[in-house]
């Protein structure tokens, strides 16, 4: 799979490429994250990772739980690398997360992690979990795709992975 090239003004950071294999994504936000000082230099370096992060709503506000960003070796006031950090979204926005989450039976995971226009942003997709077969009709899909490149490219049929 080829790599995922930033959209115009915007500098990728970390990419959840579990999500669009585990999940069905729906309606994607774009949100802003609180940070510390320590977490926005981690994330300059590139030190971040979205497996398994998702997203929750308590009390109005809407949390990103799961990401890990690296700690700053020898910093004094640092940070919690797995803590849970505030999203910055609309209300409207909020509602809209936390009726699905509660009512239809979806989740929110973070798909991309990114700067954009200096701000750290996360964008996060409402999910539903896809069974089994569907992961295998995602691999089948792939493979096709995969195979249709290199007939394109080499005028030559590939077989499998190896």
């Amino acid at each position: 799979m080829a790599k995922e090239k930033a959209r115009p003004g915007e500098d990728l950071i970390a990419r959840n490429k579990r999500a669009s294999f585990d999940y069905d994504l729906h309606d994607r936000f774009e949100a802003g994250i609180v940070l510390k000082g320590s977490e926005v230099k981690m994330l300059r370096a590139g030190k971040a990772d979205l497996t398994d992060s998702f997203c929750t709503v308590l009390r109005g506000e809407a949390f990103l739980h799961g990401v890990s960003i690296a700690a700053m070796a020898g910093a004094a006031f640092g940070h919690l690398p797995k803590g849970a950090r505030k999203l910055l979204l609309h209300r409207r926005e909020i509602e809209r997360i936390d009726v699905s989450i509660g009512r239809e039976g979806m989740t929110a995971v973070a798909t991309r992690l990114y700067f954009k226009s200096g701000f750290a942003k996360v964008e996060i997709a409402l999910a539903r979990g896809k069974k089994i077969h569907d992961k295998r009709e995602t691999i089948r899909a792939q493979d096709a795709e995969r195979e249709a490149r290199a007939v394109a490219v080499h005028g030559q049929r590939w077989y499998g992975r190896g």
